[in-house]
């Protein structure tokens, strides 16, 4: 069934829905999955992006999006004079990847420390995105849900853990799927939720045993706030 948003289409600047608005999107979830402002950026463009891209402003729009503006941002079509001022180095080039969606962009990004995060997402249309790859593990996740992206040590427990406390923080998921490398390695859950979930209940989160690290994405235009009470861990 078609929504509105389908029929309309977001509320952007840009000429193109998939090559500004989705490009936008692709950036901001690389900012929100590193956890701090970037200093350092590679952009790699696949196919279409690659192509047509930069007429369409899908360059301005991924660096837009890093830089932490929304699709209707009116500083789009300036965002490499922004990413000046604000002192974000970053380098855009094209790549070649087997089986991906033709507006496929891969993020290589670092914050200040040093954290580093790669992702590859690709627009799918009508502003939305798919998120295909965290770091080099396959998963699949789109934003349209708040979500809960968790680093943790691939062993017994981890996975309970986080539930029991979202459980205790009567926060709903949505869906939830789960990815690794390899038995016993890092491990990946994308944990999607009805609710919004604080910024200290993420710290909470991170604390528990076997978590590497806990970043989330807020659904955007969405100012819903869960019910729970504020002293619940």
């Amino acid at each position: 069934m078609l929504d509105i948003f389908d029929i309309l289409g977001p509320v952007m600047v840009g000429p193109s829905s998939s090559h500004t608005a989705g490009a936008v999107r692709i950036g901001s979830m690389a900012r929100t999955l590193l956890g701090d402002e970037p200093v350092e950026a590679r952009i790699h463009l696949h196919g279409s992006f690659a192509e047509t891209g930069p007429g369409h402003g899908t360059d301005r729009a991924l660096v837009a999006g890093l830089l932490g503006m929304k699709p209707d941002d009116l500083r789009i079509p300036f965002a490499f004079q922004e990413a000046k001022k604000r002192g974000l180095i970053y380098t855009i080039d094209t790549v070649e990847l087997r089986d991906a969606h033709p507006n496929t962009a891969v993020i290589e990004t670092w914050d200040a420390g040093g954290k580093k995060l790669e992702l590859q997402a690709c627009s799918v249309g009508g502003g939305r995105i798919l998120v295909n790859k965290v770091d080099g593990i396959d998963v699949s996740f789109d934003g349209m849900f708040n979500t809960l992206v968790i680093r943790n040590q691939d062993e017994n427990g981890a996975v309970a853990a986080v539930t029991s406390v979202l459980n205790q923080l009567r926060i709903n998921v949505a869906n939830m799927s789960l990815y690794r490398h390899k038995r016993g390695g890092d491990a990946l859950m994308v944990i999607e939720t009805d609710q919004h979930i604080k910024p200290h209940q993420v710290a909470f989160l991170s604390e528990l045993t076997g978590i590497l690290s806990v970043t989330y994405y807020d659904k955007e235009d969405d100012d819903d706030v869960s019910g729970f009470d504020e002293g619940n861990l």
